[in-house]
């Protein structure tokens, strides 16, 4: 059986040598965590990190749309909509929904809530049809999205940086939300996970940024650790 409190304990953000952003490496700690979990448990992380394989909007897409390298970012945003597989991209989503593991289940029903909602703003944005390359699962029926005025707001920001970075702060923000009540268990691993990516992503993109979410990161585990320690046996 997995030791959950143990495999947190151990993280290098609880520890001063690990608390530096310049030593933070997303893929390193990410494969120290893996080494510790069981082959299940590795098989849930190794679909989490599947969700993030297609994302193309990336530090990369960012930083060459902001230079205007050749195109106005008009062109970058169709290319980026246009080179979108809404196929290949909904049969993840029916794994990811219909997985066993609650946090799995809940991050990506949200995750395609908010690429769908993103989707339909750059649609309406560039003149594409209504409705083109929306993931929209047959066996999922309609659904609250609780989020979506929040993320409406985001989405009408006029500096593309900014928008990004107020879509991954809901994206943190969910990932509290669905680990409030986890006490050392994968669910809070896999939460721990996926604010990795948001902070590996901000630091090649805008450094100052990507430093401000690793704090935030030290400072939640920590919290986290001494706030749950109490209620299990390491």
């Amino acid at each position: 059986m997995d030791n959950y409190a143990y495999i947190i304990a151990s993280l290098p953000v609880l520890h001063q040598e690990g608390t530096r952003p310049e030593h933070f490496v997303a893929e390193e700690l990410i494969e120290e965590i893996r080494g510790q979990l069981s082959r299940a448990d590795a098989a849930v992380l190794d679909l989490l990190l599947e969700g993030y394989d297609s994302d193309k909007l990336d530090a990369g897409f960012y930083r060459d749309a902001l230079a205007g390298r050749g195109r106005f970012v008009r062109d970058w945003l169709r290319d980026l909509v246009d080179g979108y597989d809404a196929d290949a991209s909904a049969d993840f989503y029916r794994r990811a929904l219909a997985h066993g593991n609650r946090f799995i289940r809940e991050w990506f029903r949200f995750d395609l809530d908010l690429r769908n909602a993103t989707v339909a703003f750059l649609n309406d944005a560039l003149g594409r049809p209504d409705g083109q390359d929306l993931v929209l699962l047959a066996e999922r029926e309609a659904e609250e999205f609780p989020e979506e005025e929040a993320v409406q707001q985001v989405l009408n920001r006029a500096d593309l940086l900014q928008r990004e970075r107020g879509l991954d702060d809901l994206r943190w923000q969910k990932v509290d939300e669905l680990t409030a009540m986890d006490v050392f268990d994968l669910e809070l691993i896999l939460g721990f996970v996926a604010k990795l990516q948001i902070i590996d992503r901000w630091l090649k993109l805008d450094p100052e940024s990507g430093r401000e979410l690793f704090r935030k990161l030290v400072e939640d585990i920590r919290s986290t650790y001494d706030n749950k320690k109490q209620n299990i046996t390491i």
